[in-house]
């Protein structure tokens, strides 16, 4: 597992990270989120050793980052937002060379399955520097792949890939997220519903948030919504006089935006009215708040 505790890092009288604490279990998918500035990359950095922090600890695998970084570092695949390649090799030859520093044995055969895996195969014959930005990237995740780590560490993996590169790779994400631990950051609120299990942000450099996907949007931050398509129009003056509802808005063609007092359920209540007016419900949904706008809360 991964064990941040209590990390802080100060640079100069720029607190970059303040007090951050949580564990990470195997077999997550976890969306570290946040603003620009707000401490994202430095937390990744702190945790594959590349920068300490000024307080605090953080184990992986058991492993202190201050006691045995080496043994940290070979549990850890990491991708970070500046893909560092050699620009002047081949994949193969690169991925090859890779290889050789974790010491991994069939390394032809290693490498033959990480291309597949990341498919890189319609590039091969390219040096890394004659790349799209898309396959460099997929030459990134597959070099933090290639010693096959418990951890995935991966800073913005999806920059730069189309629609269906996008799906590929995420597939190869979700896929790893099944046996081994994911952290991921990414500015795409999508992505984070299409691969996240559960989402941590970071704001100012302090957790704001720590739950599952499913969770963060069930907690209804901008209010009790309710979604209703009625057969005609409505006297939207007759529906506010039931106790339990704030507000009605129209929104398009006979749908309504109804918002209800506290955590109120009020279908059924809609129910009995739409028919002792004459009205008929063709729909009724009770609205979510979508991850962008849950970011855009917790982060403003």
């Amino acid at each position: 597992m991964i064990k941040v505790n209590n990390i802080t890092k100060l640079y100069g009288h720029q607190r970059a990270l303040d007090d951050v604490s949580f564990t990470i279990e195997p077999g997550e998918i976890v969306g570290l989120l946040g603003p620009n500035g707000a401490g994202k990359s430095t937390l990744m950095k702190i945790i594959t050793c590349f920068i300490p922090p000024t307080e605090g600890d953080v184990t992986v695998c058991g492993h202190s980052i201050f006691e045995e970084p080496r043994e940290v570092c070979r549990c850890i695949g990491y991708l970070p937002e500046q893909n560092p390649l050699y620009t002047e090799m081949y994949i193969p030859e690169f991925l090859k060379f890779i290889a050789g520093t974790y010491n991994i044995k069939n390394r032809n055969q290693r490498v033959d399955e990480i291309i597949h895996l990341t498919g890189l195969e319609p590039e091969l014959g390219k040096r890394i520097g004659a790349l799209s930005k898309g396959y460099r990237q997929r030459v990134g995740l597959a070099q933090a792949l290639i010693h096959d780590p418990q951890i995935l560490i991966l800073d913005e993996p999806t920059t730069g890939l189309d629609p269906n590169q996008l799906e590929e790779i995420r597939k190869v994400i979700r896929d790893a997220g099944k046996t081994k631990i994911v952290l991921l950051s990414t500015h795409i609120m999508q992505e984070v519903e299409a691969m996240c299990s559960r989402a941590i942000i970071i704001n100012h450099g302090k957790i704001v948030a720590d739950n599952s996907t499913a969770e963060l949007k069930n907690k209804e931050l901008s209010g009790n919504n309710y979604c209703v398509e009625f057969d005609r129009d409505i006297d939207i003056n007759k529906l506010r006089q039931i106790s339990d509802i704030t507000k009605v808005s129209k929104e398009t063609g006979h749908t309504y935006t109804i918002v209800a007092k506290g955590d109120k359920d009020i279908r059924q209540t809609l129910f009995r009215w739409a028919v002792d007016q004459g009205y008929t419900v063709l729909t009724i949904q009770k609205k979510q708040d979508s991850m962008e706008q849950i970011f855009q809360q917790l982060t403003h």
